[in-house]
């Protein structure tokens, strides 16, 4: 039987556990919170649990050397750590995080381990370079262009429940990683142009549609889109814009958050110091009575807008003490963030994705082609963001120990024998994109 160690029991663990044991693979889990992995093993014969910690060098070398693939899903950081063992023990890998400068310089050791370290393949990144490329090979099949392309996700509350909280937004996966993304910036083109959002302006002028079953999103630029034109193999686009879906009211309030400095991770000292204190010290204000009014003046808004009223439910204007001594800003208030929006047991969580292309045809034709997709989740069962992240995972795991992937080093999901079966396998489980052809070109993102 196949052997797979999993590093790291997080929120969107769960279902590749569940999916592996399911196929008979010995699944070891290994986290620093041992009592995490058995939840997901649940009693299941072919699952072990391990407590482990990621100084742990030596421990690893060792399970990994008796595994027959590793899926490192902890942090993106020490993915490299990782690998190396990978390599010296030609053992294949899977991650579902972003390709880093590092690791794809690990490339040709790879190659000449004879092995396949897999990145990018979840949901964003993951089914999003899948589902995308799916889109640019049928089009470049028929002599087609793409001429624009933009690819949007989010991890969400479902309609019903976002109207909880002015932010309309509860966590269902790493609440410190939402947060600390707002500090990202963003690059794109759009119509020709290149376009470099610096992340005090990330949240500002965010595009907006109309998504399906959903209503109104918001759309803010997700990192830096440009390398994705030559890793899809359109050189031809004048649009390639990758973004955030968020429901309305996040934008504004995380934008003023940032222009309040409250995202930053400077140091300071806190000590004795209550929420009111700490944003008055950091718009120079020297004292904290009536700290509304004074942000809404340094905020040039009016005290009533949308993003106050997000800020003052957070709690950033009491006078409770905040009980912190050296610290930042961005723990403090995301500690406050994840203290009231955490996604409840019983309520929905949601994943948004679409890709809307502009493409023209030898004959002087064009279309919008859009492909969307609208999965929902909860804690009890699976939510949607551990189901989306997780399972096309699980699917190229299994396509590695069965063979099914020739490949050898450092590669994403954009190769058609890779993104094909395992958007195949996403449909079976019921995450699918729902694609429209021939719609008018005034159905481009405005």
């Amino acid at each position: 039987m196949n052997k797979v160690l999993i590093l790291g029991a997080g929120m969107v663990v769960k279902p590749i556990v569940t999916y592996l044991l399911e196929k008979d693979v010995l699944v070891t889990v290994a986290s620093r919170t041992k009592s995490k992995a058995d939840a997901m093993i649940d009693g299941h014969p072919g699952g072990t649990a391990m407590e482990w910690t990621v100084d742990d060098i030596d421990t690893l070398d060792k399970m990994v050397q008796k595994h027959d693939l590793t899926v490192s899903l902890l942090p993106w950081i020490h993915h490299i750590m990782v690998a190396k063992h990978c390599i010296r023990h030609k053992k294949n890998m899977v991650t579902t995080s972003y390709v880093k400068p590092e690791m794809k310089a690990l490339d040709q050791e790879a190659r000449d381990a004879g092995i396949i370290i897999l990145n990018e393949l979840g949901l964003d990144p993951g089914i999003d370079h899948m589902s995308a490329m799916r889109i640019i090979d049928h089009v470049h099949g028929k002599d087609g262009k793409i001429d624009e392309f933009y690819s949007i996700c989010g991890a969400l509350p479902a309609p019903e429940i976002a109207d909880d909280n002015p932010f309309r937004y509860k966590f269902s996966w790493s609440p410190k990683g939402v947060v600390l993304a707002g500090n990202n910036d963003g690059r794109y083109l759009r119509h020709g142009k290149e376009v470099y959002v610096p992340t005090e302006d990330l949240f500002k002028n965010p595009l907006s549609v109309d998504f399906p079953k959903v209503g109104k999103l918001d759309i803010y630029p997700n990192r830096d889109s440009m390398p994705y034109i030559e890793l899809y193999g359109i050189p031809e686009t004048k649009t390639m814009m990758r973004g955030t879906f968020r429901h309305p009211g996040w934008c504004e309030s995380m934008d003023a958050m940032k222009a309040l400095k409250l995202l930053t991770n400077d140091t300071h000292d806190f000590t004795g110091k209550t929420y009111a204190e700490m944003v008055a010290m950091l718009i120079g204000e020297e004292e904290a009575e009536g700290i509304r009014d004074k942000v809404a003046r340094h905020l040039n808004i009016a005290p009533d807008a949308h993003a106050m009223q997000a800020m003052e439910w957070l709690g950033l204007f009491e006078n409770t003490r905040m009980g912190r001594r050296q610290d930042t800003p961005f723990e403090i208030v995301s500690d406050l963030m994840i203290e009231k929006m955490m996604i409840g047991r019983t309520e929905r969580d949601m994943v948004a994705m679409q890709h809307v292309f502009l493409a023209s045809y030898p004959d002087g034709s064009k279309e919008v082609i859009k492909s969307s997709m609208l999965d929902f989740g909860t804690q009890e069962t699976d939510t949607a963001i551990a189901r989306t992240v997780a399972l096309p995972a699980a699917v190229g795991v299994e396509m590695v120990l069965a063979g099914q992937i020739a490949e050898k080093g450092v590669h994403i999901p954009v190769i058609p024998g890779i993104y094909n079966p395992i958007l195949d396998a996403l449909e079976g489980m019921d995450i699918r994109m729902e694609e429209e052809y021939g719609l008018p070109e005034s159905d481009i993102i405005k």
